[in-house]
């Protein structure tokens, strides 16, 4: 029986023990250290994100790790209705925004329109078809452009181009891309004579395409707008709510802006 003793001693000391490593766990936890947020955001902001922002944001917040995945707009919000456990969205137009948070799928205090973004037409850098306005990709023999179906640069190609007089005439040309950098890697291989794409886009490749111009004033009802929000079952909204907050600042909207973008209206 006294035997017994030093054993039930060293359980309770031990259950002592790792009580305390799942407090300690708990506590790194709600202190946002070890934490992972995704940040689902349209494609033409991966560079922004990837090479500058989500490290800055790191730098800040030790512990924090911040993953981005990036698709069309429509993409992301299909897969965020469908589960995608996502922290952040960010989307390239108001219409995938406006959507989720119909569905109460974002928390709507926290949406912002962020940036304002500009549609162009542009040319392999090696072209020789000599395009000089917007109106001018009629004369090109193959075009690239987003499927307007879920990609929101090819939402705003279309409606550019209707009012524009121009879709109808070009459907026997057009391939389409399943999201804006599929476009973009199209011109600047020169599989396609021209596309449409975002002016951040284009300023990516600068050496390998050629901007023509931009979508003509009244050809787009609305300005090209990327709002962001934190989604609303979020596992981790705090930090979610700092990803978001810290996009707002200063520092970030001059990263943004080093990348073509500027304040959203």
């Amino acid at each position: 029986m006294k035997k017994s003793i030093p054993i039930m001693m060293a359980a309770v000391l031990a259950a002592g023990v790792l009580a305390g490593c799942s407090g300690q766990a708990e506590e790194t936890e709600a202190s946002g250290e070890g934490v992972e947020i995704l940040v689902a955001a349209a494609a033409s902001l991966k560079n922004a994100y990837e090479e500058e922002l989500i490290p800055m944001f790191e730098e800040q917040n030790p512990g924090v790790t911040v993953t981005g995945t990036y698709d069309s707009s429509g993409k992301l919000q299909t897969q965020i209705e469908e589960g995608l456990e996502a922290d952040v969205f960010m989307s390239a137009a108001t219409t995938q925004m406006d959507a989720l948070n119909e569905e109460e799928m974002i928390a709507s205090d926290t949406i912002t329109n962020l940036l304002e973004n500009k549609i162009v037409l542009i040319v392999p850098s090696s072209s020789e078809l000599g395009l000089a306005s917007f109106e001018d990709i009629a004369k090109a023999e193959s075009i690239a452009l987003g499927d307007p179906a879920s990609v929101p640069a090819g939402q705003y190609a279309q409606e550019a181009l209707t009012n524009l007089g121009i879709w109808d005439s070009i459907q026997d040309k057009v391939s389409f891309g399943t999201n804006v950098t599929e476009v973009l890697n199209q011109v600047a291989a020169a599989s396609a004579d021209a596309g449409i794409v975002y002016a951040t886009d284009a300023a990516s490749m600068a050496d390998q395409v050629t901007v023509i111009a931009e979508a003509p004033k009244g050809s787009l009802a609305e300005p090209v707008i990327y709002p962001v929000a934190v989604v609303a079952n979020s596992a981790h909204p705090d930090e979610a709510n700092a990803f978001v907050d810290f996009l707002k600042t200063d520092e970030a909207m001059a990263v943004f802006e080093s990348y073509g973008f500027s304040a959203g209206q």
